[in-house]
């Protein structure tokens, strides 16, 4: 009790304050650190994906599916019913940038291992403002496979993933076939200036 009494004396006398309102103070103190702290995060926080960048190689199919739909939300079913997708067929990657939700009377579309799917029927995930609007209008394997909002991740170059991203990406897929329409493929552009002269010469042929 002597050290207690001490103690009190020694807060009064250093903060001119009683010790009811010295202890006061420092609750509301604490109150008011750890709300501020909450809104701001660490420099190595700030600069990390914002979901898991790996999995380990050994998870089942079923496990990976889980852990998608924990991470990003489990692929939404429900459809539009005035929306009926139409096959578009083969497209360039600058022709599937016009259907990144930018004008409403296209649809959204994005490609997956080179086959383009008409995901319109979700457009609140991915049509403008959308959590994964950065992906409509693109090729969004590797985005997928490493789970990644990167810019620079958006694109179809699988070439130095690893199994266990390679597996995230068929899980993806299946789920893009599972929930969505497949309306064309993704080509280059060489193989549209082919085929392009292909259907020419035919035509040609026909008339002659």
């Amino acid at each position: 009790m002597g050290i207690y009494s001490a103690a009190m004396e020694e807060i009064t006398w250093y903060t001119g304050l009683s010790p009811a309102a010295f202890f006061t103070i420092a609750a509301l103190m604490v109150v008011v650190y750890k709300t501020v702290s909450s809104m701001f995060v660490s420099p190595e926080d700030f600069n990390r994906p914002p979901v898991a960048m790996s999995l380990n190689v050994n998870r089942t199919s079923q496990s990976n599916s889980d852990f998608l739909n924990n991470v990003l939300g489990p692929t939404p079913t429900t459809t539009t019913p005035d929306h009926q997708a139409i096959q578009l067929g083969d497209m360039t990657e600058q022709e599937l940038r016009a259907y990144n939700g930018s004008d409403p009377n296209k649809p959204l579309l994005i490609a997956v291992r080179g086959q383009i799917y008409d995901v319109s029927s979700s457009r609140m995930f991915y049509g403008p403002g959308g959590p994964y609007s950065m992906f409509t209008g693109k090729e969004a394997s590797r985005a997928l496979a490493l789970l990644s909002f990167k810019a620079e991740d958006i694109n179809g170059n699988l070439e130095d993933l690893g199994p266990g991203d390679l597996q995230i990406l068929e899980d993806w897929e299946d789920k893009f076939m599972e929930k969505y329409a497949k309306v064309g493929r993704l080509v280059t552009e060489s193989t549209t200036a082919t085929s392009h002269a292909e259907s020419g010469e035919e035509a040609q042929k026909k008339e002659n």
